[in-house]
């Protein structure tokens, strides 16, 4: 397993672009995200010629559902499995998780590994099967309670029951979410992110998968992340050990604080498993 810093210099990437078979990304956001986060990260991809997906889950982004009707991981990550599932028999692709992204990679990766040519996780929540223990539980899943009550909360199995949708405050996001990013991409989230499914994501559990372990997988470590801490990201890399990791300066949302290095970045490893 390979580790490397990056910085925030494009130095390589048009020669990257020049020599390197266009292939096809899809990106896959984090819980009560969407395709828009990737605006930035999808315009430069796009631009060096490769074909780019960005999906909304169930309840996210466009999508009409409401977040509190989904209950199960399956329901929320069927687009997905669905769009793997229509792809050409022969076609593969460079799948991107960011944070709870991460899941539905995973989860892809068991179920399609012969579709997928590299799973890159980035700051994103890494756990071979799941929430299958504490253990998991502990390096997956965010602990913001020292930045006290966060969370707004739906409760669409009613209110004595556990909440069915969450979302951090808007008082909070750009403290928490986008300390590093520019004010206008934390304003723009502010009024695009989605109260985000929370009992689908944590009943995400996975049946490992004929063929996923030769799915070959890159972490993307986030140092100045407040949301799933840098110890979180070390742990699961440790416990489930990916290609390669690299490491980004950057928020939890490096495509609007480090959009030109995470492109860079995205375009080696597209380069790299050519």
């Amino acid at each position: 397993m390979g580790e490397e810093c990056v910085d925030m210099k494009m130095e390589g990437v048009e020669e990257k672009c020049k020599r390197s078979e266009r292939g096809h990304f899809v990106l896959i956001h984090g819980i009560g995200g969407g395709g828009w986060c990737w605006y930035k990260i999808r315009s430069l991809i796009e631009n060096c010629g490769y074909k780019v997906t960005s999906l909304d889950l169930k309840g996210a982004g466009i999508d009409p559902s409401d977040p509190n009707t989904i209950l199960s991981f399956h329901d929320y990550n069927k687009p997905l499995l669905d769009f793997l599932s229509s792809l050409p028999h022969n076609e593969q692709v460079i799948l991107v998780g960011h944070s709870a992204g991460g899941m539905s990679v995973t989860d892809a990766i068991h179920k399609f590994p012969k579709k997928i040519k590299v799973a890159v996780y980035i700051a994103a929540t890494m756990l071979r099967t799941g929430f299958m223990s504490q253990q998991d539980v502990k390096d997956g899943v965010p602990d913001l309670s020292e930045f006290g009550d966060v969370y707004d909360m739906g409760f669409g199995l009613g209110p004595e029951k556990p909440p069915t949708s969450v979302v951090v405050k808007k008082s909070l996001q750009r403290e928490i979410i986008y300390q590093m990013s520019p004010l206008e991409d934390s304003t723009l989230a502010s009024m695009l992110l989605r109260p985000g499914p929370i009992q689908a994501l944590q009943s995400a559990r996975f049946k490992e998968g004929e063929g996923a372990e030769r799915v070959r997988r890159i972490y993307i470590r986030t140092t100045h992340d407040r949301v799933l801490k840098v110890e979180q990201q070390d742990a699961m890399i440790r416990r489930w050990k990916p290609q390669h990791v690299y490491t980004l300066e950057s928020d939890h949302s490096p495509f609007f604080s480090a959009p030109l290095a995470l492109f860079g970045l995205l375009v080696k490893v597209a380069a790299s498993f050519d």
